[in-house]
């Protein structure tokens, strides 16, 4: 697919778009993200950018960028990264780069990545993790969490309940930090369960504070899709004003060569800088097909979920469904960029 001439196709959005949560991880890779960005209308990006990487980022983009404080994944120890390590990097994020936002990473993946220290930080109520907010607190940030992985992969990689619990476990500890912490909190990829939008509503009844993002493209194209049209955009309007756009790209300087430097598990998704537009581009091709239309369209996205829960009827470079919303114009700006106005910028510019 030639995504810009589909942009073109698309023509502009209704707004200029604000995403709210991407990786804009190398200086050479931010200018192939620019051009995608561009080319669909997104006006800024808020990026989860390694405080190591964040001056040379942002030299490229200026104020298209802001930045989400993240620990530092690179370091050798983990679990002082994940720990002590965050706080030093809260407070780099916060005087550096005016960063107004910290991101809590709480996925079950965690437990392995941390291995026995696990225990300590992997649930959002953790000890260390009230001790990164209460930092954040008075360092004037709002926060952003990632609870939630896909039900495919309870059902496969995460089987062990021993290791890894149920689903339902981790919304019993952000519940509990969205009274603890009465700030804005933006619950990453449609709060992590987008296949059931009746427990996403009653978490969103509970805590006037919590709002989602539509980010992880692959996985919320093909589970929103997975609903009734009636329903999922009867979802979106009763929460219209608690839902911001969000595309969770990855860009990496890896994806512009063959020969990878980094490790990341995302390095092999290009290898070279016209497959690296065509990656960035294909997650805001999706997204607003998805929201805009009104058909069914194959995503261009091949999605190795399908084959992990089912391997007989599916292999890896099958592809989801994109079931159109057509959402009407008035709602696509809220999501597109009043949201994003009202509950970050504005926190942005008066902290």
């Amino acid at each position: 697919m030639d995504y810009l001439a589909q942009a073109d196709l698309l023509g502009p959005p209704p707004a200029p778009i604000v995403d709210i949560h991407a990786h804009i991880n190398g200086p050479e890779a931010s200018l192939v993200y620019d051009r995608a960005r561009r080319a669909f209308g997104v006006r800024r990006v808020y990026s989860m950018t390694p405080i190591s990487m964040a001056a040379g980022v942002r030299e490229r983009l200026g104020d298209a960028i802001r930045f989400i404080a993240i620990p530092s994944w690179n370091l050798a120890d983990r679990y002082h990264a994940h720990t002590r390590g965050y706080l030093t990097d809260i407070e780099r994020f916060a005087t550096e780069m005016g960063s107004r936002m910290l991101k809590l990473w709480c996925a079950p993946a965690l437990r392995g990545y941390l291995g026995p220290d696990a225990p300590d930080i992997a649930d959002i109520d953790s000890p260390w993790r009230r001790e990164h907010c209460r930092l954040g607190m008075q360092l004037g940030m709002m926060f952003m969490c990632h609870v939630g992985d896909p039900d495919t992969w309870f059902a496969t990689k995460y089987s062990d309940r021993a290791a890894f619990g149920l689903k339902p476990h981790v919304y019993v500890g952000l519940r509990r930090m969205l009274d603890l912490f009465p700030r804005p909190w933006i619950a990453a990829h449609m709060g992590g369960w987008p296949e059931d939008l009746d427990a996403l509503d009653r978490l969103l009844e509970a805590h006037p504070n919590l709002h989602l993002d539509c980010s992880a493209t692959r996985w919320i194209v093909r589970e929103l899709s997975r609903h009734p049209r009636s329903q999922t955009a009867g979802f979106l309007t009763k929460w219209r004003t608690r839902v911001l756009f969000g595309s969770d790209i990855v860009a990496l300087d890896d994806h512009l060569r063959p020969d990878k430097s980094t490790g990341s598990i995302k390095s092999d998704q290009a290898n070279s800088p016209e497959a690296a537009l065509d990656l960035y581009a294909s997650r805001y091709w999706c997204l607003r097909t998805m929201f805009e239309s009104t058909g069914i369209t194959p995503s261009p996205v091949s999605d190795p979920d399908l084959a992990m829960v089912a391997p007989a009827r599916h292999t890896s470079a099958d592809q989801p469904r994109i079931t159109g919303l057509g959402l009407p114009r008035d709602h696509l700006i809220d999501l597109y960029a009043t949201n994003a106005q009202r509950l970050v910028e504005s926190w942005w510019e008066r902290s």
